[in-house]
């Protein structure tokens, strides 16, 4: 039976250079299992994809990250491209985006250097996760553990190496999808 995301809204951070595959297909992948997606990024107007080092497609932004709250978004999908990546790491309201949905176990899908936003939050002390291999050593540095393999589950993220392991990684992000739901907290009043 096909994964059912009807009714799931899902935040894809990337700025210019984010490797165009990495966005494009889980994306694909997504809106065909029923979910919305919200291209984000650092300006508004439209990003330039990378095909690994040549220039790719533009697709156009949806919301500003000043303009984007995180409650409204029940997942989010970090793809990768190096200097996509490293400009997202060094931002700190992209910083505190991540940290927002990790903070209340919300899923996150990331991929290949994607994993760099996640170091620079601090969010992968104790995690285990996969990248592209020229990560590892920032992972482990930041007390993450670091495994070579197609992808990797650890509690409310999915992780892979690069886009060749893109049709495990689509499979693997919206099984992790379709396992979380985001309920608004409940806050009590008193007596």
């Amino acid at each position: 039976m096909p994964v059912s995301l009807k009714d799931m809204k899902v935040a894809i951070l990337a700025t210019n250079m984010v490797e165009e595959s990495e966005l494009v297909e889980p994306r694909k992948a997504l809106e065909e299992a029923g979910a919305t997606t919200e291209l984000i990024s650092l300006k508004s107007g439209e990003i330039t994809c990378a095909k690994h080092l040549e220039k790719g497609i533009k697709l156009k932004v949806d919301r500003s990250l000043a303009d984007a709250d995180t409650y409204e978004y029940d997942a989010l999908l970090l793809p990768g491209g190096a200097l996509n990546a490293d400009a997202l790491r060094m931002d700190v309201a992209a910083q505190n985006f991540a940290r927002s949905f990790d903070l209340d176990g919300r899923p996150i899908a990331v991929i290949c250097h994607g994993p760099w936003l996640l170091v620079s939050a601090g969010l992968v002390r104790e995690r285990r996760l996969t990248s592209y291999h020229a990560l590892q050593d920032d992972i482990r540095n930041a007390g993450g553990y670091w495994v070579d393999a197609p992808f990797i589950r650890d509690i409310n993220w999915v992780s892979s190496r690069h886009p060749g392991d893109l049709p495990v990684f689509n499979q693997a992000m919206l099984a992790l999808f379709a396992d979380h739901t985001f309920e608004e907290p409940i806050i009590g009043a008193e007596d």
